[in-house]
């Protein structure tokens, strides 16, 4: 009996260190199981972090300003773009009204909540927006709703800055227009002056023969006409003498302008300067990019009509494109008047021959600057809304000639 007992007993022994054998797998395999799964959630959240993090490198590598708002039109996301084109950090504006950054926006403000309501993407084409300071940005704009709630909660943005491109098509037209009535001044002017010659010569040959010399006063107003119609034709077509081109300062020659205007007379008209001294030379004919200057400033104190500012405002543009050219430097001179403006219609016409919007005006002096600059790769363009007119020449620098 002992012996079967003792057997008894050795055998529930080992039965239970069996046993705690076994609960110990288990626990390990539950220990395994569990660092096995937490370790797995933590692969998944850094997988997670850096897709977001690749993701955000990406929006942010964008050159369309991308932006996210609330139903409210609160800002809850911006890109690196968006943060350029409003000029403000996304730290700073999270949570700010878009309403709020705009300045009389309200029409397109109108058109993105009738995108939310709806649920259909909102397109605005050049669209002008004007931001605090008076900076005005012309972008091409998308509005769509994100769908992932019904109706929904959230808004994405898309802005695309269009000036750049405005900017070239408008230089690309001006010079254009300017090439095609120089061909159309130089084939009238071919056309007039083969007559004139002809009519000119007729008119002195009569005057010999008129016994009567009360008749020739008939004939000197012929010769006289013919000379006035040739002088206007030679306007036209601008000067004609050589290029002497040379290294000269874009300052000498404004303040040589400022000179001969000043002489004119005209006191109750304030002429201010704002330069920029750091302007290397222009490559250029002095003598005519002081006639371009002078018709340019000449056309300012006109529009004040005797009362008035003017600022000459010199800056440097850098990698700047002039029509389809791109440029390293380029010298560039503002003309500014504080006048009446020039009437809409006009305002792509100013550069024509003959276009002029005073009554006793010739027509050509614009003209005629804008082909003197535009020898010198540069270009003229204007800007003007009631109050300030801005005239601005461009002039490569560097041996364009």
């Amino acid at each position: 009996m002992r012996n079967r007992r003792s057997i008894a007993n050795a055998y529930r022994g080992k039965g239970s260190e069996c046993t705690e054998r076994a609960r110990g797998r288990v626990r390990l395999k539950r220990l395994s199981l569990t660092a096995t799964v937490a370790l797995i959630d933590q692969n998944l959240r850094g997988e997670a972090n850096v897709l977001r993090d690749d993701c955000r490198r990406v929006v942010d590598s964008l050159s369309i300003a991308v932006l996210v708002l609330d139903r409210r039109l609160r800002l809850l996301f911006m890109n690196a773009a968006a943060e350029a084109l409003f000029e403000l950090s996304f730290r700073k504006a999270y949570k700010l009204g878009l309403p709020d950054l705009l300045i009389g926006a309200e029409p397109f403000v109108k058109g993105l909540r009738h995108c939310l309501a709806s649920g259909h993407p909102y397109i605005e084409r050049e669209l002008q927006l004007l931001f605090p300071a008076e900076r005005a940005v012309t972008v091409d704009c998308t509005a769509a709703p994100l769908l992932e709630r019904d109706p929904p909660s959230e808004l994405l943005l898309e802005m695309r800055q269009v000036d750049w491109r405005l900017r070239i098509n408008r230089e690309e037209h001006i010079l254009a227009q300017h090439h095609s009535s120089r061909a159309l001044v130089r084939n009238l002017a071919h056309e007039i002056k083969n007559p004139l010659g002809g009519l000119r010569g007729a008119a002195q040959l009569l005057e010999r023969e008129l016994p009567d010399p009360a008749l020739r006063e008939y004939t000197g107003i012929i010769i006289g006409e013919a000379d006035r119609l040739r002088n206007l034709v030679d306007r036209m077509l601008g000067p004609n003498q050589p290029h002497a081109y040379d290294e000269v300062s874009i300052h000498e020659i404004v303040e040589r302008v400022c000179a001969l205007v000043e002489a004119e007379g005209t006191p109750e008209i304030r002429i201010d300067r704002d330069y920029d001294p750091s302007i290397p030379p222009v490559w250029g004919d002095a003598d005519r990019l002081i006639q371009a200057v002078l018709n340019v400033l000449r056309n300012a104190v006109q529009a004040l009509d005797g009362r008035g500012a003017i600022v000459l405002r010199t800056r440097v543009q850098r990698q700047y494109t002039i029509g389809a050219k791109r440029h390293k430097l380029v010298a560039r001179l503002d003309v500014i008047d504080d006048g009446p403006g020039i009437p809409p219609d006009q305002q792509d016409q100013i550069f024509y021959p003959m276009i002029s919007g005073r009554p006793n005006g010739t027509g050509l002096g614009l003209s005629i600057a804008q082909n003197i600059v535009n020898q010198h790769g540069g270009l003229i363009e204007c800007a003007s809304r009631p109050g300030e007119t801005v005239f601005t020449l461009l002039l490569p620098l560097g041996k364009t000639g």
